[in-house]
């Protein structure tokens, strides 16, 4: 047994690994840059995990999921692993021990948030640390080709001129041949040519010179059906997929607002359902994903802020109500279905309305350059920022208040933000982290003689005390998990009975909040001298463009194999059909048949042969399949035998 598999089932419990896990784990190992292109659920943790324990020194994590770097810290710190965390919001004490630790030899994986590379803190400290080697999480986000960039990753080259011989694991689920090759150059160390390593472990030149390791384990899921589902009542579609389908299940849409009132209509016809999305408190969230992972919900209707580092296995079935902007997300958003190898499918609802949907996106995502440079300017109106003044100014930042004094619409507002990001004239962080806050409002004296505390409320109050100095003579920073741990109460709790003592005037108790700020990082410059170059505005464009459109053919093919199509994509050769996509099964005649449409389409003008108006959820008393009826509705509404107004169905 090899000094990994040791590791593997001293910590992990597991025989041997999965995959290409172990020929990634043996080149990392070795010393030799790799990357890693591994599908959804296909293990990417244990690859650096491992091999981080068998080495000297301390593994550094970047990666841009909060969520995800405290959970896996918190999973192996049961497993008595060292491991922690450093994250926007964080105290500086906080990270100052933190690094300590790191440079003591305390620590074996840090995970670290890319923002925080940038500091003269964290780099000061890194060249004091033995380090083992990087591991870059979510490495498509260092590409500019890539559908999720992000500008803080670009920090990840000056982290590696302070340790040049430290090797890099880079790590995805979704890349395009152009994003790896990106991916190499962003990261490269100027090696030598890249080796390119299949699962079934076929060894080739890989297209490249940059000197890194290439492992890719196949995208094809097997057990996976992917489906495109015609839906002209995206609702009702909803509701019979999701009531004639037992099991877990996510629902995607774009906006927070679709995203409860959906829920609500589930939960109203009688189905178990909830929601997620990025503006909820962290106590809502923790508890809405609690619910859904142990099965006392059933379905989660959310934005793509849900899904990731999310390990549930027994998802049935993911439905995107409305189409993401790529293949990239789609396909790592389906791929959440199914990964306990049980059959499962991902279905795509789609109209004749998505199309327009899809072209807008490309003008609200790439407003106008001088619609940009009128933001900039009218931001500077907002904070009241004379020209050459506002370096470094930091600045919370509302949206709403933001577009309603100015006339602008919050989708496009983001959008300019972004690329004036990217640009580099500032900062713009959504979801800026502000720890909870806690201020004991009566003396040490009086808190002892206190006589109506319950037992729970002491054990809070204890945990307070014994955590945190100084909060008598003001406010200070709390983490409510870590008081819910050592008070032996769940976060929730801990959340209500510290409210509690706020109403009883005992402490003043501030929630955690997630608000958007916004940092200069230039002097403010006149609008007619902003530059936005190619490269951030039409070379991005452009390939938004080729994204979106990548969209557009896989939902409105019907000739082509679904999972062939998503695997060409991303740059894997098959020559074999899934045999269980829509397209597929329409081609071994087990959808809509001609007489199964003729004879949906009799049933549907004979239900409206009384010429009155019925409700379209009516259709669902005929007990048609899905796809019959879909194709009868279309083929009578476009030969205006029948006719839609607001979810009502009437005969012309």
């Amino acid at each position: 047994m090899s000094k990994y598999q040791e590791i593997l089932k001293r910590y992990w419990g597991y025989d041997d690994f999965r995959g290409i896990q172990r020929d990634i784990i043996e080149s990392i190992g070795a010393g030799h840059d790799t990357l890693g292109l591994m599908p959804t659920g296909g293990g990417k943790s244990i690859t650096f995990q491992v091999p981080a324990l068998a080495k000297e020194g301390v593994c550094i994590v970047i990666t841009p999921l909060i969520a995800l770097m405290k959970d896996q810290v918190h999973h192996l710190r049961q497993l008595d692993i060292q491991a922690a965390a450093i994250y926007s919001g964080m105290q500086h004490d906080d990270v100052m021990r933190t690094l300590e630790n790191c440079i003591l030899g305390n620590t074996k994986i840090l995970y670290v948030s890319p923002e925080r590379l940038g500091s003269s803190l964290f780099q000061a400290k890194l060249r004091h640390m033995q380090v083992s080697f990087i591991t870059v999480d979510e490495a498509h986000c260092i590409s500019q080709w890539g559908y999720d960039f992000r500008p803080s990753y670009l920090e990840i080259a000056n982290i590696r001129n302070i340790h040049p011989d430290v090797p890099v694991l880079a790590l995805t689920a979704t890349a395009t041949p152009q994003v790896i090759d990106d991916i190499c150059t962003k990261l490269s160390a100027g090696f030598s040519s890249p080796e390119s390593t299949s699962a079934s472990g076929e060894t080739g030149c890989h297209a490249g010179k940059h000197g890194f390791s290439v492992f890719r384990m196949s995208f094809e899921r097997k057990n996976l059906a992917y489906l495109v589902q015609n839906a002209p009542d995206k609702y009702g579609e909803l509701l019979r997929l999701l009531d004639g389908t037992p099991g877990s299940a996510i629902v995607y849409v774009r906006s927070r607002r679709h995203a409860r009132e959906i829920a609500e209509h589930l939960s109203d016809a009688g189905l178990s359902a909830t929601f997620y999305h990025a503006g909820l408190d962290h106590a809502d969230k923790d508890r809405r994903q609690r619910d859904w992972q142990h099965d006392r919900t059933r379905i989660m209707v959310a934005t793509n802020a849900f899904g990731m580092g999310i390990d549930k296995p027994d998802v049935r079935l993911v439905i995107h109500y409305d189409s993401p902007d790529s293949l990239e997300a789609y396909f790592q958003e389906a791929g959440r279905a199914g990964r306990d190898g049980q059959p499962a499918r991902a279905i795509l609802l789609f109209n004749g309305s998505d199309n327009g949907k899809l072209s807008k996106r490309v003008d609200d995502t790439f407003p106008p350059r001088e619609y940009i440079k009128e933001v900039y300017e009218h931001l500077a109106y907002y904070y009241q920022i004379a020209t050459g003044d506002g370096y470094g100014v930091n600045r919370e930042f509302n949206i709403e208040e933001f577009c309603l004094r100015f006339h602008h619409f919050p989708v496009r507002v983001h959008s300019a933000l972004q690329i004036l990001m990217r640009a580099g004239y500032l900062d713009y962080d959504e979801e800026a982290d502000n720890e909870a806050r806690v201020h004991f409002l009566v003396s040490r004296d009086e808190l002892y003689r206190l006589e109506q505390v319950t037992p729970v409320e002491e054990r809070v109050i204890v945990a307070l005390l014994r955590n945190y100095g100084g909060l008598f003579a003001d406010y200070g920073y709390i983490d409510e998990s870590i008081v819910a741990q050592q008070a032996g109460l769940p976060q929730p709790v801990v959340y209500d009975i510290l409210k509690a003592l706020s109403l009883r005037h005992l402490i003043s108790f501030i929630p955690r909040k997630q608000v958007p700020y916004i940092r200069y990082l230039q002097r403010r410059e006149d609008k007619e001298h902003i530059q936005l170059p190619r490269a951030i505005y039409e070379d991005r464009l452009e390939q938004y463009r080729k994204r979106i459109q990548a969209m557009s053919n896989y939902a409105q093919a019907t000739d082509r194999c679904r999972s062939r199509m998503l695997l060409e994509y991303f740059g894997e050769e098959t020559h074999k059909d899934c045999g269980q996509c829509d397209v597929c099964l329409r081609e071994q005649g087990q959808l809509v048949t001609p007489a199964d449409q003729h004879d949906a389409n009799q049933q549907i003008l004979a239900m409206l042969s009384d010429r009155q108006r019925h409700h379209i959820t009516e259709l669902y008393c005929l007990q048609l399949p899905a796809e019959a009826l879909n194709a009868a509705l279309k083929v009578l509404m476009e030969n205006e035998k029948i006719r839609q107004d607001d979810g009502f169905l009437m005969i012309v």
